[in-house]
């Protein structure tokens, strides 16, 4: 028989293993058999009992949308006092970044610059 307290399970989740167990039985499974590969599945469907939030499906959009803001608010602190074309703020960019900004700007040759390569024309187109 399965080990385990089944209180942490859902009624949804129960239900199902329920009705998998008596299908694996209606098959000529044996009762303990057919519970415990009821419970595997439903612990592989669901991932086990007690399951409440974790993707972020049930998160108001309020909630996100605060999130979303703090999360930007915190990487402008990140960024505060250094120049777009500082050292240490191309430093930090991505090289595709980078090149977006070398296009901006116009700078010839960009695209088979390496990333050391841009930060330093970077800098002297200022």
């Amino acid at each position: 028989m399965p080990r385990g307290d089944k209180d942490k399970y859902t009624e949804k989740q129960k239900r199902k293993a329920e009705h998998i167990e008596e299908s694996y039985e209606h098959k000529g499974v044996s009762k303990d058999e057919a519970e415990s590969r009821a419970w595997a599945t439903v612990n592989k469907q669901s991932g086990g009992g007690d399951k409440k939030g974790g993707s972020g499906k049930h998160t108001p959009a309020s909630e996100k949308k605060t999130a979303r803001s703090d999360s930007a608010r915190r990487a402008a602190k990140i960024r505060e006092g250094h120049a777009r074309t500082s050292g240490s703020s191309l430093q930090i960019q991505t090289k595709e970044s980078l090149m977006k900004e070398a296009r901006s700007k116009n700078i010839k040759g960009r695209s088979s610059m390496s990333k050391a390569q841009l930060i330093e024309a970077l800098q002297k187109h200022g």
